[in-house]
């Protein structure tokens, strides 16, 4: 790992940011259940440039994540929330927390736009923060300054490709002010294109491929998520940058099916 890229506890963020301008590929995973800090201990180095939290499919809140992601910070590693807010004021909140927010779900341009401004907007709100969305107004240079080159810097907002409308949607969605990275959801985006979870066939291969390509012609990195390694690894010849492989549970079960199915065999 390059120097420029060593762990630095105090902006995980900016580093993040950084490689993904640069054209890096970068490497994280989803967690789920996982919050107990001390976890982050058995994480090895230089492995993960971030996590994407997650209270979807349990019974957890985003909150609970948080010594979680100060432990994480301390490892150098950043921490994206994924939120199923609509509301830009809860959206905003999350990236007050967190090193960014991933918006699950996202077709709807407009709506986007003002989740995506509220975002990197920060702390910009009512009619102030409409007028830089419709006209690029600010209400003063200093202003303009103090958010995009401070408050808002480093935050990331990564929307998730999860139907066929947002496909449709992609070239739009690319030019939002503020869009970091493209995150393609599998279960939803196959479910949506009439083929659930049928992650090699060649349909779902090519709105992959579609993905990254639009992607790419804006310099901004996009992936899937995978659980299987060799399908995540046919994602980064296709040219995927952002990479988020597996999650927590998953991981744990497949180590433990491994390991106590050889010694059990």
């Amino acid at each position: 790992m390059p120097d420029s890229y060593a762990p630095n506890a105090s902006k995980p963020a900016r580093v993040l940011k950084d490689k993904m301008m640069k054209g890096h590929t970068v490497f994280g995973m989803l967690v789920q259940h996982a919050v107990v800090p001390s976890i982050v201990d058995f994480f090895p180095d230089g492995l993960l440039d971030f996590v994407i939290v997650t209270a979807e499919h349990n019974a957890l809140d985003i909150a609970d994540f948080m010594p979680l992601r100060y432990a994480l910070a301390a490892k150098g590693i950043a921490t994206l929330a994924r939120t199923h807010s609509r509301d830009a004021d809860a959206v905003a909140k999350v990236c007050d927390s967190f090193d960014g927010v991933v918006i699950p779900y996202a077709e709807d341009v407009e709506q986007l736009k003002r989740l995506a401004a509220a975002a990197v907007y920060r702390p910009l709100k009512g009619e102030a923060l409409e007028k830089v969305i419709r006209e690029g107004k600010w209400p003063s240079e200093k202003t303009r300054e103090y958010v995009t080159e401070q408050k808002c810097a480093d935050t990331i907002f990564v929307p998730m490709i999860e139907s066929v409308r947002a496909v449709a949607n992609l070239d739009a969605i690319c030019s939002i002010p503020g869009v970091s990275a493209l995150f393609i959801g599998p279960n939803d985006m196959t479910t949506n294109m009439g083929i659930p979870n049928e992650y090699d066939h060649p349909d779902f291969i090519a709105m992959v491929q579609k993905v990254i390509d639009a992607a790419d012609k804006r310099h901004i990195p996009a992936g899937s998520w995978f659980g299987k390694v060799e399908q995540q690894q046919r994602a980064i010849k296709q040219g995927a940058r952002f990479i988020c492989h597996s999650n927590d549970s998953s991981l744990l079960k497949d180590i433990l099916t491994s390991t106590f199915g050889a010694l059990r065999a």
